[in-house]
């Protein structure tokens, strides 16, 4: 991997958004992905994915399973599933790595293999190239984007979901495990849109609520026209800025997209948000990016 120069740290900071193709090797995407194929060989299909839809009452108490198993995954390995892959007993439709939309949300903690790319030592030089002086991991997640199947991202910011005061403190890092391209669902950018805050807020909603989060704010209408696609081969990285506006399309091609990211707090004099759906907890807080 070639150093990150200065220049491209400035492009960086005007854009939102750096791709830096060839970041990982093949092999470090290939241990990734064996790796998560064993994960799925091995999960079971959480409970409240598995009872039938019947009363109204039932698929409340569903409804409520759901963001539990949500709201309580920032410590944890959890599964998240495309929509329609499982029948109303909660069995298979579909081959079942082939059903999973999304494993989060803290493998940077508890797998060995995500956990050695996370800290590795170029993401490390990345983050102090970037000035970053006390980076934490807030979240991770795998990420299938099935062929076919694999829904499309509506445009959005990662600081609606992951609140900071003062804005400006979240950074993604966005890993291709495949060759991600338009065909596939690569990602989409508006250049330069990272600089005017945010307009929506995903927050914990009240308890009893019949939803676990609710949004304040609304996303307001973007123009198709403004987005530029960032196609990015296998082993690719892009650094994607908190607030920098992103979506990704459906994915209608053959293959899958795989991809591993994760998102970084520079957590000096920084306040994570109460609201925010994730939190640290006692046997997971936020582990520092540096070894």
């Amino acid at each position: 991997m070639a150093s990150v120069a200065q220049h491209q740290i400035q492009k960086f900071h005007k854009d939102g958004f750096l791709v830096l193709e060839q970041f990982f090797s093949a092999e470090e995407c290939d241990s990734m992905r064996s790796q998560i194929q064993r994960i799925v060989a091995e999960m079971e299909v959480p409970p409240h994915c598995r009872t039938a839809f019947s009363t109204r009452e039932e698929e409340q108490l569903q409804a409520q399973g759901s963001s539990d198993y949500f709201l309580t995954s920032g410590d944890k390995i959890r599964f998240f599933f495309e929509k329609g892959v499982l029948d109303e007993k909660g069995n298979f439709l579909v081959p079942k790595e082939k059903s999973v939309s999304k494993i989060g949300h803290a493998l940077h903690a508890y797998d060995p293999v995500f956990k050695q790319i996370t800290h590795s030592p170029k993401v490390q030089e990345l983050g102090r190239k970037l000035g970053l002086e006390k980076p934490v991991v807030v979240q991770s997640m795998y990420i299938f984007k099935q062929p076919g199947i694999g829904g499309e991202v509506t445009p959005h910011q990662d600081a609606t979901f992951l609140h900071t005061e003062p804005l400006g403190r979240i950074l993604g890092f966005w890993i291709a495990l495949e060759d991600a391209t338009q065909e596939n669902g690569c990602l989409w950018f508006i250049p330069g849109s990272h600089t005017n805050g945010i307009s929506r807020r995903m927050v914990r909603a009240a308890s009893g609520a019949s939803t676990c989060v609710e949004f304040v704010g609304s996303e307001p209408a973007y123009d198709d026209k403004q987005f530029i696609p960032l196609p990015i081969s296998k082993g690719g990285l892009i650094l994607i800025h908190g607030e920098v506006v992103h979506k990704s399309e459906l994915n209608s091609s053959e293959s899958s997209r795989h991809a591993f990211t994760f998102h970084v707090m520079e957590a000096k004099g920084t306040t994570w948000s109460k609201e925010n759906w994730l939190q640290p907890t006692p046997e997971l807080p936020f582990p520092l990016l540096y070894t």
